[in-house]
Parts: C-alpha cells; sequence; structure tokens
C-alpha cells in the first residue's frame, strides 16, 4: 500500500505539472496580448475565457475526458484547457495595469516593437505573478486528477494513483480503511503544501 501511494505521486505530479504548463503556454500569452492591444481583441479573448469559466472545473474537465477518452494524456489535456482561463484573466488584469507604466512608455519612445514590449518589458515584470499562480494552480491540477480518477476517467489500472486508490478504498472502509486514508492524506498533504507554497511566495514576492 506504500508502495502505491508513493508511486502514485509520480501521477499525480506529474499531472500537476503537465497540466499547469499548458494552462501557463497558452494562458500567458492570452492574458498579455489580451491586456496590452485591448479593443476587439480584448473583447474576443474574454468573451473566450469567459464561455470556459462558464462551466464548472470539474465538469468541464470530465467532458473533455470522456470525449478524448480516459488515459493520462487526455487527463493533463483536460486539466491544462481548463486552468488557462485562470491565467488569462489574471495576467490580463496586471498587464492592463503595466501597459501604462513608465518603462512601457519608454520602450515605445525608443521604437520598441509591440513583440518586444510584450516578451521583454511586461513578461519580465509579470514573472513573479506567474510563479505565484502556478503554485496554486498546481495543487488546483493534483485535486482535479485526484477526483477524475476517483471517477474512472484519469490513470487507469493498472497505473496506481492516488484518486483510485481513494475509489478503492471507498468499498473497503470497514475491513480495511488505510487504503483510503493514505491516498487522501497524500492529496490532502500535497495540496496543502503547494498552497501554502504559493502563499509564501506571494508575500516574498509582492511589491513592497
Amino acid at each position: 500500500m506504500y508502495s502505491r501511494i508513493i508511486f502514485g505521486s509520480r501521477i499525480s505530479l506529474y499531472v500537476g505539472f503537465g497540466a499547469t504548463a499548458i494552462s501557463v503556454i497558452f494562458g500567458v500569452p492570452m492574458g498579455i496580448i489580451s491586456g496590452y492591444f485591448g479593443g476587439k481583441t480584448d473583447t474576443i479573448m474574454m468573451r473566450v475565457t469567459d464561455g470556459l469559466l462558464a462551466f464548472p472545473p470539474i465538469i468541464l474537465a470530465m467532458a473533455t475526458v470522456a470525449a478524448l477518452g480516459p488515459n493520462l494524456r487526455n487527463t493533463i489535456i483536460a486539466i491544462g484547457v481548463v486552468q488557462i482561463p485562470r491565467f488569462a484573466r489574471l495576467i490580463r488584469g496586471q498587464t492592463l495595469v503595466l501597459r501604462e507604466a513608465e518603462f512601457v512608455v519608454a520602450a515605445r519612445a525608443i521604437g520598441g516593437s509591440h513583440r518586444y514590449i510584450m516578451s521583454t518589458a511586461l513578461l519580465s515584470n509579470l514573472m513573479s505573478l506567474i510563479f505565484v499562480q502556478f503554485t496554486l494552480t498546481f495543487a488546483t491540477a493534483v485535486l482535479t486528477e485526484a477526483a477524475l480518477s476517483f471517477l474512472g476517467l484519469g490513470a487507469q489500472p493498472p497505473h496506481p494513483s492516488w484518486g483510485g486508490m481513494l475509489d478503492t478504498g471507498k468499498t473497503l472502509l470497514a475491513l480495511n480503511p488505510w487504503i483510503a486514508v493514505g491516498a487522501g492524506s497524500a492529496i490532502f498533504l500535497t495540496v496543502l503544501v503547494f498552497t501554502l507554497l504559493g502563499d509564501t511566495l506571494n508575500d516574498l514576492l509582492r511589491p513592497s
């Protein structure tokens, strides 16, 4: 049981990192472009994110995995897509503030292109926010993966996953509660650690 919990951590952390990376790769550029250009570009991109936010995240992830097929790769894609609006909205809001900052005005004055301003001036000032949000989204991704595996839509047997162990343990609570308790404790501690890490980074990187 201990070995399966340890091995299951590989799947949970792999899914958490992969899904969060997808949300960063697509959500951060979307937020920067939307906030920097504004106008119709902002309206179109934000309506797309609003459409994704209209669905509860777990329901949208379940629908995506059900459409693509229940396996680890599709689980990563589904969770990553669900988390894109979170990064896009957050980065857009901060970009709206930074695009009027003096260093951006100076970059425009010396002839800096839009690509240079977005990829260098703005992105470098958004990194602390991205790091904080990465840890918090990572915790959410781990929890979502456990929920999908509990429902049979995540990692498939014989691969051990914490959510799958919870599903097995729920029928054996009277005989052997440690299956569910062990997997549930692993999920709880992992999510707690990354949530606290995100809060700590937020306090350390917040401008004084």
